[in-house]
């Protein structure tokens, strides 16, 4: 006799891959088992009523710093997980830095899994790192089921002698070898040392400290030839690329000739780079600090124009959070405040007021850049990234006509500051469901703290 259904979600606006279809979701064992329209609930069915909403698959978010080990009063699975769950995304993926140790041998590793152990609300992918002096340590690291390597270009900062350090051209490229041979992919801060140092070194001594001569010393150019030389080394080791957060036209449209020319690469940019500009960061101050840093008007909209082109692969948050006072302390410059934007819980309901109620563009461009491509990219589109039968009951509910403040009091961040408190959005979500559990709704917040789970990547799932 055929089991009922545990879960039915009605009368959504159901986001395929390529169109949008009102259908009933029928869930079981945290799989997709059916979709149709009218399908039967039995008495103990939950029946979710999703009329006037869109299903769309949960959001992949591939780039999030939560810290652990060492730092997790920085933020920490446990509340960084649950500002994802409250934002629409079911699976995350940790890098390496800024926690300490950073993930860069198996030792750190083992240390990682065990501080997200039975602290994470949704499911998760793990980075491992590759800094001078860990080669030895990659085959490890793939084999353990990282879902790929992350090495910086320019200084990631940071404090410690344990801290996560850039890449030397040596390690840089004996690195892209070993991560070839093993069938991985390298992430890669794109910015060049050479330049920002310089420009950096030269305003420091001339008293430049303002969020405008930041920006000056991490020019566009800086990551250009930081992508136009990891692009070199990539075609002549055969290694796999992505580059992560990039924030102008020209790098994106070097990636796309890459790909045109055979190269297995790929490039992410972040909600901020699509929704603030140079002048936010002025107005807004160090909450609005990142690399690269936020840029004009005019860039953000030949980024736009990327994006409708499909020349950019995926959106990802770049979460990266610090103890407030490291961001507003009235004795910090702007070059002394802690450089990352916190902005997870915000990143699906930004791109779709933006990009679908305000620009237009079909919510399937939005939903394929936040899930199906991060997942076919990092070998999750068996189980995640799409609605259909055989995969993960992931979903968002979003109500994409109910317009609301963003306050500092919504966020579940640990601490609560962003540059998108007190942006008017014009849709909100509803709730968020991982492997047919509801781990969030608007109403009562997060519900499930601790049933996310580590997925191990091989390297026979990647795809391009």
């Amino acid at each position: 006799m055929k089991k009922p259904y545990e879960l039915v979600i009605k009368n959504g606006n159901v986001v395929l891959p390529d169109q949008v279809l009102k259908l009933d979701i029928a869930v079981s064992e945290g799989r997709i088992v059916a979709l149709g329209e009218k399908l039967s609930a039995a008495p103990l069915t939950q029946v979710i009523d999703a009329e006037g909403h869109y299903v769309l698959p949960g959001m992949i978010d591939m780039h999030v710093h939560f810290n652990e080990p060492g730092l997790g009063h920085w933020e920490g699975f446990r509340s960084g997980s649950a500002a994802l769950a409250a934002g629409g995304c079911t699976t995350y993926a940790d890098m390496p830095l800024n926690g300490n140790p950073p993930t860069v041998n198996e030792a750190a590793l083992h240390q990682k899994v065990m501080a997200a152990a039975g602290n994470s609300a949704v499911d998760y992918v793990l980075w491992g790192g590759l800094v001078p002096g860990n080669l030895d340590d990659l085959e490890a690291l793939a084999a353990a089921g990282i879902t790929g390597f992350k090495a910086f270009l320019s200084n990631p900062g940071g404090e410690g002698e344990g801290r996560f350090r850039e890449v030397d051209e040596d390690t840089l490229y004996q690195g892209m070898q070993r991560i070839s041979a093993l069938g991985g992919i390298l992430a890669l801060h794109a910015e060049s040392e050479a330049i920002t140092a310089v420009l950096t070194a030269d305003a420091v001594r001339k008293g430049r400290s303002s969020a405008r001569d930041f920006a000056a010393c991490r020019p566009a150019e800086a990551e250009l030839e930081a992508v136009s030389r990891a692009l070199l080394y990539s075609e002549m080791t055969g290694c796999r690329l992505h580059f992560v957060h990039i924030s102008t036209a020209a790098a994106i449209e070097k990636v796309h000739e890459a790909k045109l020319r055979g190269l297995d690469v790929s490039a992410e940019t972040c909600p901020h780079y699509l929704v603030l500009t140079e002048t936010d960061m002025e107005t807004l101050g160090p909450v609005a600090k990142c690399a690269p840093p936020l840029r004009s008007g005019l860039e953000q909209e030949k980024l736009w124009e990327m994006l409708a082109q499909g020349k950019i692969d995926l959106i990802a948050s770049d979460h990266s959070p610090c103890p407030t006072e490291l961001k507003v302390q009235p004795e910090l410059s702007f070059f002394e405040a802690w450089g990352g934007i916190s902005g997870a819980q915000s990143s699906l309901e930004l791109m779709f007021h933006e990009g679908v109620n305000v620009r237009g563009l079909p919510v399937t461009l939005i939903s394929r850049l936040l899930a199906g491509q991060p997942a076919k990219r990092f070998g999750l589109e068996h189980l995640k990234g799409t609605i259909a039968l055989g995969l993960d009951a992931d979903f968002v509910l979003l109500n994409p006509n109910t317009t609301y403040t963003l306050a500092a009091e919504d966020l579940f961040y640990r601490h609560k500051h962003s540059p998108y408190i007190g942006r008017t959005l014009s849709c909100k979500v509803a709730a968020t469901i991982c492997r047919g559990q509801v781990v969030y709704t608007s109403e009562e917040g997060v519900i499930a703290e601790e049933g996310g789970q580590w997925l191990r990547i091989r390297k026979e799932q990647y795809s391009l």
